[in-house]
């Protein structure tokens, strides 16, 4: 029976034959009581159209590329390269929702759309969910409260309080015609993950966890370090990235990371992977590495090309310093038996990598210098 509180439950005619007078709410009427109708239930058991999700439930690796460009066409080759999810940069980027919003109906699949947002407050969650966003992800949560806005404004009624507003997400161009229809199961296929980058999430990361809609937590490998002082390695830096993993699990929920700790990290499983940028750069790379190994085989000499693509593939756009400084220690002891000419070379673009990156400038040339490769500066 549904608990409805009205101050008269008896539907009476007025004299002249006028329209029925329903009972009104009375001065007992509590929300929290309320028995929800029938209206936005999925008939049987609800599917998952979210590959993510299903992912997700089975326990399986997902992983999202990081989106940073406003392009549909680089967008698109995103999406098709066979990422999970894409994970739509609005924290740090300066790119606007109608573009976001014109990548994602260009290009809803293979990989479906995701977004790191800027903070959980109602119109940054509102507005990607609308749009067609099936990953939510939110930077910095350091409380429960946080926490529970975040759930509040990403699920519909009774779990949130996300309104019904429409958007091109409820369109039959994104999710309009999903088994059980959009609005009925969008509850049990949007994915939230939560990250915990500073030391007051730390505190609270098992509470944060247990809330309730809460799919993953992301363990952020920058801003640990940029909050807590140390880096990947250091004893206290793993501490707080094995109570993130721990909070997670124990708590039945993802834990995520950046895709280099995939197999290194058996607790994580899900993952944030490189930039556009990134791969582009890859790439390039690839085709270059392809390039010199057939001019080598030929007899020609093979030359530093490849040196510096894989420099600038890894250093060029930051995002994952440990991943730089690998390759600049290949780099530097690859030009060991080198001809000073091509020594120089790699030397002058570990120079201006050092310049373009004034905050890792130091560790940088610690990491050529111990293959033996001197960079000035301070």
């Amino acid at each position: 029976m549904k608990t409805i509180i009205i101050s008269f439950g008896v539907c009476t005619m007025l004299a002249v034959g006028g329209a029925p007078v329903w009972g009104q709410v009375g001065p007992d009427f509590d929300p929290a009581r309320w028995e929800y109708g029938s209206r936005f239930e999925a008939e049987g058991e609800v599917l998952i159209w979210n590959p993510v999700m299903q992912k997700i439930r089975n326990g399986e690796p997902v992983i999202g590329g990081t989106i940073r460009a406003t392009d549909p066409r680089t967008y698109c080759a995103m999406a098709a390269a066979g990422y999970d999810f894409t994970w739509v940069e609005m924290q740090h980027e300066a790119m606007s929702w109608e573009q976001v919003s014109r990548m994602w109906l260009t290009c809803p699949g293979p990989a479906v759309p995701g977004v790191r947002i800027p903070h959980e407050a109602e119109e940054n969650i509102q507005k990607p969910a609308d749009m067609g966003a099936l990953v939510v992800v939110v930077p910095t949560v350091d409380t429960v409260e946080e926490a529970e806005r975040a759930v509040g404004w990403t699920y519909f009624p009774p779990l949130g309080r996300r309104s019904n507003g429409g958007g091109q997400g409820f369109g039959n161009a994104m999710w309009g015609q999903v088994p059980g229809g959009y609005r009925a199961t969008w509850n049990d296929n949007v994915v939230l993950i939560l990250m915990i980058e500073t030391l007051e999430g730390i505190q609270n990361a098992r509470e944060i966890a247990r809330v309730a809609g809460v799919d993953g937590l992301f363990a952020a490998s920058g801003d640990l370090g940029n909050f807590s002082g140390y880096t990947e390695g250091d004893p206290e830096y793993e501490l707080l990235i094995t109570e993130v993993a721990e909070a997670a699990l124990d708590a039945g929920k993802a834990a995520c990371g950046p895709l280099r700790w995939m197999g290194v990290r058996p607790e994580f499983t899900c993952f944030q992977a490189g930039t556009e940028g990134a791969n582009i750069r890859r790439g390039a790379q690839s085709e270059i590495q392809d390039a010199n190994r057939r001019f080598a085989a030929a007899g020609g000499p093979a030359g530093t090309a490849l040196l510096i693509a894989n420099l600038t593939a890894a250093c060029g756009d930051i995002i994952y310093e440990a991943d730089c400084l690998n390759a600049v220690r290949e780099a530097a002891s690859a030009t060991r038996g080198m001809a000073e000419q091509e020594r120089d070379a790699v030397r002058e673009s570990l120079s201006e990598i050092v310049a373009d990156n004034p905050g890792q400038a130091v560790r940088i040339r610690e990491a050529a210098g111990d293959e033996g490769i001197s960079i000035g500066g301070r």
